[in-house]
């Protein structure tokens, strides 16, 4: 069945009916490039395309963990560009590239910049879960040239928490998958939140050993 026929009485238009459309004609390939694309280019909203492919499984385009796969390949695979991005570019070329994006500027980078200097390994984990730091946090990465393989497996762990969430979301409601979107930012603040009390116990865990020395 064509995805963009299932909902006649809401046609799907616009970056939905756009998304869809692909994964209904290239399957799990279409899934992993517009999962992918949202790395390259911040402002299409993971939150959206996730559900959308989660939506396509459930419609029967491919199976639940074919979904989880090419979502998760995809955001790998876009990672891994901004990454190298990063590497080969440096940090002032990549700084003025991004300042000519829609919606971006040069603040967004200083801000993941400074992010991935305080906390390294834990910053690319944990943020492909985060609005803007998902898309962004391989740019440093790449241009402090991190170990590679410390990359890869960080950003596969991360991105497959975040991509099954919303994946595994839009598979179970469906047709009613927009309401994945309304609810999002209700889970980026639980993220945000968590892990902003995992930092403020790391410190106090360090400033109590430094007190007792």
């Amino acid at each position: 069945m064509n995805l963009l026929l299932a909902t006649p009485a809401e046609p799907l238009t616009g970056l939905a009916g756009w998304a869809v459309g692909l994964m209904d004609s290239l399957g799990g390939i279409g899934a992993a490039i517009v999962v992918g694309l949202d790395n390259l280019f911040p402002p299409i909203p993971s939150e959206l395309v996730l559900p959308l492919a989660g939506f396509s499984a459930s419609r029967g385009t491919f199976s639940l963990v074919g979904a989880l796969f090419w979502t998760t390949l995809g955001s790998l695979a876009g990672a891994v560009i901004v990454y190298w991005l990063g590497a080969l570019l440096g940090r002032d070329r990549c700084r003025a590239l991004l300042s000519r994006l829609p919606l971006m500027d040069a603040a967004d980078f200083d801000r993941t910049e400074a992010w991935f200097a305080r906390h390294g390994g834990k910053a690319v984990f944990l943020g492909r879960m985060v609005p803007i730091f998902r898309s962004l946090i391989s740019l440093p990465a790449g241009v402090e040239r991190m170990p590679f393989a410390r990359f890869l497996l960080l950003t596969t762990a991360g991105s497959l928490l975040w991509n099954t969430a919303f994946v595994v979301a839009g598979y179970l409601l469906g047709e009613s998958w927009s309401l994945v979107d309304r609810y999002a930012s209700v889970f980026q603040y639980v993220v945000l939140a968590a892990v902003a009390i995992a930092i403020g116990l790391f410190v106090a865990v360090r400033v109590r050993r430094v007190s007792r020395h």
